[in-house]
């Protein structure tokens, strides 16, 4: 094979047979190369291929990876190379047949780009690379890689070969809704796993609904301690409480007036007595104020003599004016003894009433006030009750999808077409016989991506292997004999202390 630093001069690779090498048997896929040839593409000036397996050995630069190169370009239309095209040459080609009649032939130039044709036996493709990207999984094509990927992006790798066709109306019918806050454009599985996962959408919703919840049960039981347990609220909602005080006013008023009327009979002795002392004090008063102005009139005499007629017919008429006085005092009297007697007659009328029980109502008024005092507190707990309720239900809805995100992935695995004996997903994480794809060793990993080219009918049986050499000499011959008994041919590179590129039938 021609290369810029092969000290090969050769046009055409030349195969060399390993002694008492293994015949190609086991498991035959349903799709061999059986020609491939390479034109003027990277390193390479010609170089050809038939469906053997074959190991590409020699030191670095000697164009071991540009065969690769060539044949993944053939198939995606990309390369991480800055110069596609051989140095010198005017168009780039790449030819690949198989043994179901397929011809795939790339060609690219300059001034034109990349175009291919690809004719499966007698129908030319019109959509080609359409076509190509369902003959092969990326892993058959760069498997090494496969093994440098993180955990995360080995996971991806492997649950984009489970298909399962879905899109987000499927995502709607399920849910009810579309998720918020989803990468959308991951596998179905990684999809429902984030949206179950204890930072997906439903999960913090769940949990910002269940703290609510919690924070207004604590607030009802804090407002349900001071409320009795029989609390009647529509009876103390609707208590008459204006009525009742009237009825308990118009109790005590006739209750006093009952007093009053015992208290009265009780001593109207005593106040008939009163009556008479006030009379007899008033009378007296009188008698006090008349000696007196006796006396000085008396004792004026001498100096008013020329007044003494007048004093003496003033003094004439001092005891008319006492009984006058005194008559209008006994009138008085006559009076309040006439009300009294009225009084009497009326106390003694209500003094054999029995009072009224006020007590049982001022009671029942009390405890309706302590009662209605809760009124609001109550209409609070109880609407607060009615938004737990509410909370709960739609916590019970986050709760059921995410359960469901959790059921849908072993459903879809019931249906969906799993490339891998042994594969299960659990939690969006691929398993292979129940252990995490990140606990394969470089070599199981590459014995994986065996298995994978073989999973699916139709596909391409062959898988690309550059750097060989980083497996260890056990590693390698497994892998080399698991590609041999799937039936797939095997292009793999290595480097070696040979001075040229060696190409070596497996």
């Amino acid at each position: 094979m021609g290369s810029g630093k092969s000290k090969s001069g050769n046009k055409h690779f030349a195969q060399k047979k390993q002694e008492n090498g293994p015949s190609r048997g086991g498991e035959v896929c349903q799709m061999r190369t059986t020609k491939i040839i390479i034109k003027n593409l990277f390193g390479i000036q010609e170089a050809a291929l038939d469906g053997r397996s074959v190991e590409l050995s020699g030191p670095k630069g000697s164009g071991k990876t540009s065969v690769l190169d060539a044949i993944r370009f053939a198939l995606t239309n990309q390369s991480d190379r800055d110069y596609i095209i051989h140095q010198g040459a005017e168009e780039g080609e790449i030819l690949i047949e198989t043994d179901t009649g397929l011809r795939i032939d790339r060609k690219i130039r300059p001034e034109k780009g990349s175009a291919v044709k690809v004719r499966d036996g007698s129908m030319v493709q019109t959509r080609p690379a359409e076509f190509l990207s369902r003959i092969f999984t990326p892993l058959q094509l760069d498997p090494v890689k496969f093994t440098q990927l993180s955990r995360q992006e080995k996971n991806r790798a492997i649950l984009n070969l489970v298909e399962f066709p879905w899109d987000m109306e499927w995502i709607r019918r399920q849910f009810g809704e579309i998720p918020q806050g989803i990468d959308y454009s991951q596998h179905i599985l990684q999809v429902l796993a984030d949206i179950q996962a204890e930072n997906g959408p439903y999960f913090q919703s769940r949990q910002a609904l269940n703290r609510d919840i919690r924070n207004k049960q604590a607030f009802i039981a804090d407002i349900a301690k001071d409320i009795p347990p029989d609390y009647d609220y529509d009876k103390w909602s609707s208590y008459p409480v204006a009525e009742r005080y009237r009825e308990l006013e118009r109790r005590r008023e006739r209750n006093r007036r009952i007093q009053r009327a015992r208290d009265l009979l009780a001593g109207q002795d005593a106040q008939a007595r009163g009556l008479q002392g006030e009379r007899d004090t008033a009378v007296a008063a009188v008698d006090r104020e008349l000696a007196a102005e006796r006396e000085r009139l008396t004792a004026g005499i001498s100096r008013m003599e020329a007044q003494i007629q007048a004093a003496r017919e003033k003094l004439s008429g001092l005891e008319q004016r006492r009984a006058e006085r005194v008559a209008v005092l006994d009138a008085g009297l006559e009076a309040r003894r006439a009300k009294l007697d009225a009084d009497l007659s009326l106390a003694a009328r209500e003094a054999g009433l029995e009072p009224e029980d006020a007590g049982a109502l001022a009671r029942e008024l009390d405890a309706a006030e302590e009662m209605r005092g809760r009124l609001n507190e109550y209409r609070r707990m109880v609407d607060m009750q009615g938004e737990v309720k509410r909370l709960t239900a739609e916590s019970e809805e986050l709760t059921r999808k995410i359960e469901l995100a959790r059921e849908l992935p072993g459903k879809i695995l019931e249906h969906a077409a799993i490339p891998i004996q042994g594969l299960t997903v659990e939690d969006g994480v691929p398993l292979i016989r129940g252990l995490p794809i990140s606990n394969l060793s470089d070599g199981e990993l590459l014995e994986l991506c065996v298995d994978l080219t073989v999973s699916k009918p139709g596909q391409l049986g062959i898988i690309l292997v550059d750097g060989a050499e980083r497996l260890d000499e056990k590693s390698r011959a497994a892998l080399y004999e698991r590609c041999k008994a799937k039936g797939l041919q095997l292009i793999a590179t290595r480097v070696s202390d040979s001075n040229e590129l060696e190409v070596t039938e497996l």
